[in-house]
């Protein structure tokens, strides 16, 4: 796995804006990187071009690192162009290097494009074969590449882009959000399941599209509404036009989005991200009550949940742990002695906060449980009593192929130890996972994929 920690990670973050002639956006597609950096941390690009100017003007900027470290004054002021496209990576397929930074630009016969993507695409090995078939020389290494590879071997014989974006979509299998920059359009795309999010907003004049709702705050852009699972959206000077024949099947957004990855202030299909993980903790105070002194949460993904488990439990909030803010990546170790070391550079206990105290202690998920033991032991080193265990998502039990970093079963604790064994691996002395049943609670009616849980896949 690609991290120090028990931490889950999401592909990439993807933004995108249309703005009329005259107006250079590469200033504000930054600011919605930086809004998504959560999302992926290894690579940052911007790829912008004129509607007004020679088809082929496109200019592109990425590199390794995070948004403030690839892009500064010199690298923006180059950019000039009205509409763009922005990404941020993790990668889950790939190599993690320079080469498979998005965004991607790619020439054919009718003109240049450049591609964001993020999510996983199963059936890979099929669209090859379709496009070796067809007469493609390029037929891509990764499922951004080949994505890219078929939407061009699609436009070299449609009409338009958003009708080569269409017929390409019917060969996709998987999770993705997908935003295309043509020389005069941006086309985006979501998977019918609406595994990945994506979403529309409106600033003077301009569109912007964006994997959440925060990146839009970012640059002062009106939340519009979400793309709907399966749609197309073009953007262009003749304004908004939506393409829904693809949609109305079973929704499956990926339910990790409320659990982990989206930001507290994003909003995503109806739902707010606060008010889902708040009542994941209330869902885990009425399923695994305990006696106890205090509630705390992991910094930083545990301690909206531990806020929910206060409140119905009537057991006062209190924070034990303090966060380095300046640490910034974590180098990527390799070993156990490693990983522990990266943990207490990240994170530090308050001891007079825990010290005699029975304390909640709540996150999002337990992987290997090398974290979450590391972090109990951290506690009784201080003076804990006892630390209770409440995790705001059921046990891992399948890995995910829609391009969450779920690794396969033999990384997945609770795959091989039942909830008791995994509570005495870890040093608890209790623990409680979030019920499949309780997931509801979080996200309401909303249609969610729940297989890195149930082994029930959507696709």
């Amino acid at each position: 796995m690609k991290m120090f920690d028990d931490s889950l990670h999401e592909e990439c973050g993807v933004f995108g804006i249309w703005h009329e002639p005259g107006v250079n956006v590469a200033q504000e597609i930054y600011y919605g990187l930086m809004a998504l950096q959560h999302r992926g941390q290894e690579s940052a690009g911007i790829a912008v071009c004129k509607t007004d100017g020679p088809r082929g003007n496109l200019d592109i900027h990425k590199d390794m690192g995070l948004v403030s470290e690839v892009f500064g004054h010199h690298e923006l002021d180059r950019l000039t162009g009205n509409i763009g496209v922005g990404h941020v990576r993790y990668s889950t397929t790939g190599e993690s290097n320079l080469n498979n930074a998005q965004p991607l630009s790619f020439y054919y016969l009718k003109g240049t494009l450049a591609l964001v993507h993020n999510g996983n695409i199963v059936n890979c090995e099929e669209l090859r074969h379709y496009l070796f078939d067809h007469g493609s020389v390029f037929r891509g290494t990764t499922d951004s590449e080949v994505l890219a590879c078929l939407i061009a071997k699609e436009r070299s014989e449609a009409s338009s882009i958003e009708e080569a974006v269409k017929r390409a979509s019917a060969h996709l299998k998987g999770g993705y959000a997908v935003i295309i920059m043509s020389p005069r359009k941006l086309v985006a795309m979501r998977d019918p399941f609406g595994l990945k999010p994506l979403c529309l907003g409106r600033k003077d004049g301009a569109y912007v599209l964006a994997s959440e709702s925060c990146a839009l705050s970012s640059v002062d852009a009106e939340f519009v509404r979400d793309i709907r699972p399966g749609e197309i959206v073009t953007l262009s000077k003749d304004g908004i036009k939506s393409d829904t024949s693809l949609c109305g099947g079973k929704c499956a957004h990926c339910i990790f989005e409320y659990i982990y990855f989206a930001r507290l202030d994003s909003k995503m299909d109806g739902v707010g991200i606060y008010g889902a993980r708040y009542r994941g903790g209330e869902a885990l105070a009425k399923a695994y009550p305990v006696d106890a002194d205090i509630v705390a949460g992991v910094p930083d993904s545990g301690l909206t949940a531990a806020y929910g488990y206060a409140h119905y439990s009537g057991i006062p909030y209190a924070n034990v742990f303090h966060k380095n803010s300046y640490v910034g990546r974590t180098f990527i170790k390799p070993t156990q002695e490693q990983r522990v070391s990266a943990v207490h550079i990240k994170l530090s206990v308050i001891e007079e906060a825990v010290r005699g105290k029975r304390i909640v202690l709540t996150d999002d998920s337990i992987v290997r449980g090398t974290t979450i033991k590391n972090l109990i032991n951290m506690l009784r080193k201080a003076g804990a009593k006892e630390v209770h265990v409440r995790i705001s998502s059921p046990p891992f039990l399948y890995p995910c192929y829609y391009g969450t970093d779920v690794p396969d079963n033999s990384q997945l604790i609770a795959d091989r130890l039942s909830v008791d064994e995994i509570c005495k691996q870890i040093g608890a002395d209790s623990l409680g996972y979030m019920k499949l049943e309780d997931l509801s609670r979080m996200t309401g009616d909303l249609g969610v994929c729940t297989a890195c849980f149930s082994g029930k896949y959507p696709v």
